[in-house]
């Protein structure tokens, strides 16, 4: 409401009339009146009479501005890097190293990525980043990661990855689930928070062992 400076709709429940909000009137009707506040609650709220609608409702809920802005983010697991590789004719070894990464991490399955989302003369701003990566490794362990991993190469052999790897113990075929954790962190209207999100992608790998390879 303009004249006001807030927004406004109409309380619920109505006071009684005899509540001096009414300054006497029988028609018409009380409306909350909400006006944006530093602190924790946000608003600040009071009430006023009037003949006819304001014709402005109340502010919008400033964490569902937050997931607007998240919903144009088109966030996504990572596109999951791994040696051995998880195609055909591809077997690791037991007991050598696992590489696990990130393939070209970017803005939507990494972050860090800020949107904002409006309304009513309001904007809350979001911003996005991956915390950790959670490999399940499929043999029951899981391997915690926060960092986007170091991509294989040939000349590093039979060394360990440097930040995100694995052993197997036992042969077999292992479904590797990488689930992304992602801190959505808003603030706007006066107020701040924090959306947590995930998204998990696999591949299936093959490790056998050495004896069984080589016959």
């Amino acid at each position: 409401m303009q004249s006001r400076e807030c927004y406004a709709k109409a309380a619920s429940p109505q006071p009684p009339k005899s509540d001096p909000v009414w300054q006497g009137h029988t028609d018409g009707a009380v409306y909350d009146c909400f006006r944006p506040a530093l602190g924790p609650g946000g608003f600040i709220v009071s009430q006023f009479w009037s003949a006819s609608p304001p014709g402005v409702g109340a502010p919008p809920d400033p964490a569902q501005l937050a997931r607007r802005a998240i919903a144009v983010m088109n966030l996504h697991a990572i596109r999951i890097g791994i040696v051995p590789e998880a195609r055909p004719g591809r077997v690791g070894l037991v007991g050598l190293p696992v590489w696990m990464w990130a393939e070209a991490p970017d803005a939507s399955t990494w972050g860090p990525v800020t949107k904002s989302a409006s309304t009513g003369g309001y904007t809350v701003t979001a911003t996005a980043k991956v915390d950790r990566v959670v490999w399940g490794m499929g043999d029951g362990e899981v391997v915690v990661c926060r960092d986007p991993g170091t991509v294989y190469e040939d000349r590093f052999g039979k060394t360990s990855s440097p930040d995100c790897g694995y052993r197997y113990e036992h042969p077999g075929r292992f479904r590797v689930r990488a689930t992304s954790y992602w801190h959505v962190d808003w603030s706007g209207m006066g107020q701040s928070g924090t959306i947590p999100l995930s998204f998990t992608d696999s591949v299936l790998i093959t490790v056998g062992e050495v004896q069984v390879l080589v016959q």
